[in-house]
C-alpha cells in the first residue's frame, strides 16, 4: 500500500478520532529521557503529522509545533481542528524533504511513518532541520490480539481478522546505529505495551481505518459498509457489552545529532 491510500477525507477524518495513544508516548518519552514533568522544547517538528494527533502530543513538550503530511487531506483536517491556534502550524510534505525552518527544531518526531520513508533521505534532511544537540523521536503503536481478559478475542483476531485481512507488505526493521549517519547517535529504544478502551462500535470505527483493512476498501475489493457489517457480526459475540480493554504495542526510539 502506497502513501497515496491514506489521502482521502474518509481515512483523515478517521485518523481524527483514533485513540490518543499518543499522549502515553510522550509520558513514556518523559521517562526514557529523564525530563522534569514541566520540561518544554521551544520548537518542534511532527512529521507525517496524519490528522494531527501526534502533533497535538508533541505540543504538550513544545512551545510551538509544526506538523508535516504528504497527504493534502491529512492537513487539511489538522488545519480545521489546531488551526486556530497560533502554536500550531502545518504544510504539505514528505518526511524527506520538510523545509528549513528560520529557528532550527529542537525535537523532531515521527509517529507511524518511518516504516513509508527513504531512511537515507530522511536522515539527510533532519541534518538540515535539527538543532546540535536536537532531539528526533521515531515511534508507533498498533493494536495486537490481546484483549484483557478474553482469549476469545485472541482467537477472533487470529483466524478470522487477518485471514480476511492480512496485513500488507512494508518495511518492519528496527534501527541501529549503523543505519545512522555520522553525526546522529541511537541513545535508547524502547518497548512497551498500553491499553485502551473500546466498546464495539467505537472499536470496528477504529479498525476500519487500520492499513490491513483501508488496503482491501481502497483497493475496491470490499465496501467500507461491508467490512463494518462483517466486524460487527463477527465480534458481537466476542465483545459483548459495555467497553473492553485492548492491549497496543508501542516502541520509541530515540535518536541525538551530536
Amino acid at each position: 500500500m502506497n502513501n497515496k491510500s491514506f489521502d482521502s477525507k474518509r481515512i483523515a477524518l478517521g485518523y481524527a478520532k483514533r485513540p490518543w495513544l499518543h499522549k502515553s508516548v510522550i509520558e513514556q518519552m518523559k521517562i526514557d529521557c529523564d525530563l522534569d514533568e514541566d520540561f518544554k522544547f521551544k520548537n518542534g517538528l511532527d512529521v507525517g503529522c496524519g490528522a494531527g494527533l501526534s502533533t497535538k502530543a508533541l505540543r504538550l513538550i513544545c512551545d510551538k509545533v509544526m506538523g508535516t503530511d504528504i497527504a493534502d487531506a491529512m492537513v487539511e483536517v489538522c488545519e480545521e481542528l489546531y488551526g486556530d491556534d497560533p502554536a500550531y502550524s502545518f504544510y504539505v510534505a514528505k518526511a524527506e524533504e520538510t523545509k528549513i525552518p528560520e529557528e532550527k527544531y529542537d525535537i523532531v518526531t515521527a509517529a507511524g511513518c518511518i516504516n513509508w520513508v527513504d531512511e537515507k533521505k530522511f536522515m539527510e534532511n533532519m541534518s538540515d532541520v535539527l538543532a546540535d544537540n536536537g532531539l528526533i523521536v521515531i515511534y508507533d503503536f498498533g493494536i495486537t490480539d490481546r484483549m484483557a481478559g478474553n482469549e476469545a478475542y485472541t482467537r477472533w483476531y487470529q483466524d478470522e481478522y487477518l485471514k480476511r485481512f492480512p496485513k500488507p507488505p512494508r518495511k518492519e526493521n528496527k534501527w541501529t546505529q549503523d543505519d545512522l549517519p555520522e553525526g546522529f547517535i541511537m541513545e535508547k529504544q524502547t518497548d512497551y505495551d498500553m491499553e485502551y478502551s473500546f466498546e464495539l462500535d467505537a472499536f470496528v470505527d477504529f479498525m476500519l481505518i487500520q492499513s490491513n483493512v483501508n488496503a482491501q476498501i481502497e483497493s475496491g475489493s470490499i465496501s467500507a459498509e461491508q467490512a463494518r457489517d462483517w466486524m460487527i457480526q463477527s465480534l458481537s459475540s466476542v465483545f459483548g457489552d459495555g467497553e473492553k480493554q485492548l492491549i497496543f504495542y508501542g516502541y520509541s526510539w530515540y535518536i541525538r545529532k551530536k
